[in-house]
């Protein structure tokens, strides 16, 4: 999971480029949740930009029918609330989100250790280098491309004001990149 900003564009931002009017421009969040396995969006929600990123991964899995076996976020998902909304969902999944770096044990690390309690020793033992490749923290590149790949193909803009329309437009998007991840990836048979 990951969010980007996007920027609200509407009729009159031609002028403002072609004139260079100094305007403060309105920006939107878009929060994504990509399936490691096969690269594809299966999540998306649109927010205003103050919205916390760990408030969304409750929303954005609501939206996922299949199992989830982890839920991988940069550190805003270091969060409480994210584990919660996770294990509700999901009891099995596991959640991989960094922990600070000034990050204490929880009161039962030593009886009943949290799963962000266990990355928090693992740390302390290896070292964030080694916790990243261990716990599969790395995967989280796949959604940083995702987000390259939104911002190169469809732009950093949203075209429309209105929220329904934007909500449109985010869906539509979902759907054009994830047919073009299927349209490019090869379909490959092994010959004996």
């Amino acid at each position: 999971m990951d969010s980007t900003g996007l920027k609200l564009c509407g009729p009159g931002e031609w002028l403002i480029e072609k004139h260079g009017a100094k305007r403060r421009r309105s920006w939107r969040a878009l929060h994504i949740g990509m399936d490691a396995g096969s690269n594809r969006i299966v999540a998306a929600t649109l927010t205003e930009r103050g919205v916390d990123d760990a408030s969304q991964v409750g929303p954005l899995l609501d939206q996922v029918a299949e199992p989830v076996a982890s839920v991988t976020g940069d550190g805003a998902y270091d969060r409480t609330g994210v584990y919660a909304a996770v294990h509700e969902r999901h009891p099995e999944a596991a959640v991989v989100a960094p922990p600070r770096r000034d990050a204490v044990l929880s009161d039962t690390a030593e009886t009943a250790p949290t799963q962000r309690d266990r990355h928090i020793q693992i740390i302390a033992e290896t070292g964030r280098m080694t916790w990243q490749r261990t716990s599969g923290y790395n995967k989280r590149a796949g959604v940083e491309s995702q987000m390259a790949r939104w911002k190169g193909v469809l732009g950093e803009a949203l075209r429309f004001h209105s929220d329904q329309a934007q909500a449109t437009e985010v869906a539509i998007g979902v759907m054009v990149l994830n047919r073009m991840l299927d349209l490019g990836r090869p379909n490959s048979v092994r010959v004996a």
